[in-house]
């Protein structure tokens, strides 16, 4: 088994990380750089950086806020928010990202996968998927977009099929049912995506515990698993949450 990943998400409102439930609520959890920083030196593998509004209020990432992350950390890191063409990604990418994470955009110009990985390779393009419970679908999943604001009719697992083939790198599933609530990772969404495509899957939405990382890891085979508010506010620390993997025979890094 590879070593699984821990990830912390910073949802980054004007320059402020934030977090709510089902992405709406939203408090403040303090400086994005000053919290990038601070998981760096403090066990995290990567980084992952959303403007959570940056679709909607139909503008850029901030790249002045990617650059002070990127002096600032050793670690990579994958940029995602507003990013709807090669320019929004040679710009993330040139401020210091590692990788970038495309959802809305993706899923109203697929082609857009096939350009991106062409052109920066399939390691820097992260597939963000948004789903939501949909008994109607086949997977039982839909994908949904614009910060979970606007259900598709797209069946999640066919759209995770087709971005791999489209030259995704790795998908960051999230589980919309579950953000926020911390009453565990949608274990069943997870494993229906990880065991029918062949790139990593990143689960997110619902940590709430140490024993939901383990659960994902080996029920759900995620290949990483991402958290924002149990890191943000010290309910879980992610030195303590690896030791407790190790002691469960789950290899970390």
């Amino acid at each position: 088994m590879l070593a699984k990943r821990i990830i912390p998400c910073l949802d980054v409102k004007d320059g402020r990380t934030v977090k709510g439930v089902n992405f709406v609520s939203l408090r403040d959890a303090g400086s994005a750089a000053d919290l990038a920083r601070f998981y760096s030196l403090n066990g995290a593998d990567e980084l992952v950086l959303l403007d959570i509004t940056a679709t909607v209020e139909k503008r850029g990432t901030m790249v002045s806020l990617v650059r002070e992350v990127a002096r600032r950390i050793s670690i990579p890191f994958t940029v995602g928010g507003g990013i709807r063409d090669e320019d929004d990604v040679d710009r993330m990418l040139s401020a210091g990202a590692d990788k970038i994470s495309v959802n809305s955009a993706a899923v109203r110009n697929p082609s857009l996968i096939d350009a991106l990985a062409g052109r920066f390779g399939s390691q820097c393009v992260v597939l963000a998927l948004d789903a939501r419970s949909n008994p109607s679908l086949p997977s039982g999943y839909e994908t949904v977009v614009d910060g979970g604001r606007t259900p598709t009719g797209l069946d999640a697992l066919s759209w995770a099929r087709e971005a791999a083939g489209r030259g995704a790198g790795e998908v960051l599933l999230t589980s919309m049912d579950k953000d926020g609530t911390k009453d565990g990772f949608a274990v069943d969404l997870t494993r229906i995506i990880s065991s029918n495509i062949d790139i990593p899957v990143i689960a997110s939405g619902g940590a709430g515990k140490m024993e939901d990382f383990r659960t994902v890891f080996v029920e759900g085979k995620a290949d990483a698993a991402l958290a924002a508010s149990v890191f943000h506010f010290h309910e879980i620390d992610i030195p303590d949450l690896k030791r407790y993997l190790r002691e469960a025979g789950i290899p970390v890094r």
